[in-house]
């Protein structure tokens, strides 16, 4: 037996879920503003509904004018997960792609990045408030539904 201890280190994050910087994806100057051994609540925490100005149907009237779409005639599913933190700003994007049985599947990569990108460029995410009128971070996801290489649904 010995008197040393090992300092455990996990490979997994301590929340699922959580978002880890990257420095190879994010940007360095994004502040989640909160202390560092909290993580930001999820999306559908709290009482405020879904924290965008016009709601999700200005998201949605905004995509539709981008006409953003794919040449190929694929069906879908592409999320993005995000953080919105307590100034509104968002950062530690993430992208998952699924097929419709929603398996793991790259779709067309050009319209992942258009979509991220559209993601990216949404500025009306109004921070969440707890008790005392707090703001704090929290994480946001819209998953983009793709039929025949359009977007016809934005989700939640």
């Amino acid at each position: 037996m010995s008197c040393q201890t090992e300092k455990n280190v996990s490979k997994y994050p301590s929340t699922v879920g959580n978002i880890e910087f990257d420095s190879e994806l994010d940007d360095a100057d994004f502040k989640k503003c909160i202390p560092e051994k909290l993580v930001p609540i999820q999306y559908y925490q709290g009482n405020q509904g879904f924290n965008y100005r016009g709601e999700k149907i200005a998201i949605e009237e905004k995509l539709k004018r981008e006409n953003i779409f794919s040449k190929k005639d694929i069906n879908g599913y592409f999320t993005v997960r995000f953080i919105v933190n307590c100034d509104g700003k968002t950062g530690l994007f993430r992208g998952q792609h699924m097929d419709s049985d929603f398996k793991e599947k790259n779709l067309d990569q050009d319209l992942e990045n258009k979509l991220l990108l559209f993601t990216k460029s949404l500025d009306g995410w109004i921070p969440k408030e707890m008790k005392g009128g707090v703001k704090i971070g929290y994480y946001q996801y819209l998953t983009y539904k793709i039929e025949n290489g359009k977007v016809s649904e934005v989700l939640p």
